[in-house]
């Protein structure tokens, strides 16, 4: 007969050592993953780092420009077929702002396809800073805005070099982030749902938003799991799989208000892989602190694999 004590003990170690196991068979799935897959985890980075040197890529700036130029010549020299989408808007202040979503296409005769989307621009003001000096500062976005860019641009060059069994379409939305309230954001995502091309239905979307903080994990996010639920299994059972079930948890997390709302709307079942707790007490989303030091490439590298996995096997 065990005592209690002593039983509690023994089950906390054999809980302990299954969890053990448990994280190193990911552990050695992930690393399988990582050797195997043809997406850049290093490369991915330098494309976000490269966003962030622009400086603040706020419509009407000289880093939206001049990243909008660095984009269109990245991907024309890569995808099948480029297209600009350039809109307006008039924003509460009264400002008339030049937007453009960027459309890269691989294989855009093939009738089933996928669609993701990220946004490029940045906040104007960085206002959940604690420092009320910084608040009109705008923020460096490198998780917001940059990550999700920096993986789909990587993903454009594995695209180069790895004909895709589907069709892809990779779509770069303007104005997600200006705000300050929802009627000056997810301008892009909009815009995309209100003019799409003649006849296009993909079978899914996948947002990419804040895909590159260095503690990464992505919880099911609730308006996904609302209106999409087949397309979340369909990557979080792959993740696992793959060896990251630690960092796309089998937990639904807070309901986000993002791209995929109008796409879902337009009929375009779309998820959200985000990460919202962006550091330590989720402190950088939205200040100052969104630099590259506070991302990492292994982060960028985790989200690109599992999106060129389903990609290779089709979808």
């Amino acid at each position: 007969m065990i005592c209690l004590p002593l039983f509690r003990c023994l089950v906390a170690l054999a809980f302990g050592a299954f969890a053990l196991a448990c994280s190193e068979g990911e552990g050695r799935a992930a690393a399988r993953a990582a050797d195997a897959s043809p997406f850049d985890a290093e490369r991915a980075f330098s494309h976000l780092e490269r966003q962030v040197a622009f400086g603040p890529r706020v419509p009407g700036t000289e880093g939206h420009r001049r990243q909008l130029e660095w984009m269109q010549s990245f991907l024309a020299e890569r995808a099948d077929t480029v297209l600009l989408q350039p809109f307006s808007h008039v924003a509460e202040s009264g400002d008339t702002l030049r937007l453009t979503n960027v459309f890269a296409r691989f294989r855009p005769d093939a009738r089933d396809r996928i669609l993701l989307i990220a946004h490029w621009d940045t906040r104007p003001r960085a206002d959940q800073s604690p420092r009320r000096a910084d608040r009109d500062l705008p923020v460096p976005g490198a998780n917001d805005g940059a990550s999700g860019t920096a993986v789909l641009l990587e993903i454009a060059e594995v695209l180069r070099q790895h004909r895709p069994p589907m069709g892809v379409d990779l779509l770069f939305v303007d104005g997600e982030d200006f705000g300050p309230g929802e009627r000056d954001m997810y301008l892009g995502a909009k815009h995309f749902a209100r003019n799409l091309p003649p006849g296009y239905q993909p079978l899914y979307g996948v947002l990419l938003d804040m895909v590159g903080d260095r503690d990464l994990r992505f919880p099911v996010e609730g308006y996904s799991a609302r209106y999409a639920p087949e397309v979340v299994r369909r990557v979080w059972d792959l993740a696992r799989e793959m060896g990251y079930g630690h960092v796309f948890v089998n937990e639904t997390g807070p309901y986000i208000s993002d791209d995929h709302i109008p796409l879902n709307e337009a009929g375009i079942r779309t998820i959200d892989i985000i990460d919202f707790d962006y550091g330590p007490g989720h402190r950088y989303w939205h200040t100052p602190e969104d630099v590259p030091a506070n991302t990492s490439a292994e982060s960028l590298g985790i989200v690109g694999r599992v999106m060129t996995e389903l990609i290779r096997r089709g979808g």
